[in-house]
């Protein structure tokens, strides 16, 4: 019997043995599958932040086209005081060249605030949330930028025609 229990003792180290080296096989995947999910996690974050940083500069840029816009139809106005329909012809051009430019940073405001959504969908923080509404916020701004931008665009363009008359 002593022959027996002996067998059997050495069969079940044998299977701890076996087992252990699974687990510390199991326990080295996991290190590198946590490694590589962190690094995916810190690409996450970098593009959530590269995207909020593109839609405000969009935003800003297309806030500031719409006063460039705003001064073209100023000068506009300005220029139909004294009868000058070339400059006045040239600031309705410049508005609507500001509109443009105020509208294609409107969609790269929304494409950057596309891209931080994607990437907030990801990640379950809250910084990355909170990133995606500050640049949904920003293409709210670009959009009534452009659309400001249009309007003004819009009234120089009226203003040009009324001289050409």
């Amino acid at each position: 019997m002593n022959a027996l229990n002996s067998d059997f003792e050495q069969k079940v180290l044998a299977k701890f043995a076996e087992l252990e080296g699974e687990v510390a096989s199991l326990r080295q995947g996991y290190l590198v599958v946590n490694q590589r999910y962190t690094k995916a996690l810190d690409s996450m974050k970098a593009l959530t932040n590269s995207a909020l940083d593109a839609a405000t500069k969009a935003a800003t840029s297309a806030e500031r086209a719409a006063l460039a816009c705003k001064a073209a139809v100023a000068a506009a106005a300005a220029a139909a005081d004294r009868d000058v329909v070339a400059a006045t012809e040239a600031a309705a051009e410049a508005a609507g060249l500001a509109a443009l430019a105020a509208s294609e940073a409107a969609a790269a405001a929304a494409a950057a605030a596309s891209a931080a959504a994607e990437a907030a969908s990801f990640q379950a923080e809250e910084a990355a949330i909170l990133a995606s509404a500050e640049a949904a916020q920003a293409t709210s701004r670009a959009t009534t930028a452009a659309a400001t931008a249009a309007k003004m665009a819009n009234e120089a363009s009226a203003i040009a025609r009324s001289l050409r008359k």
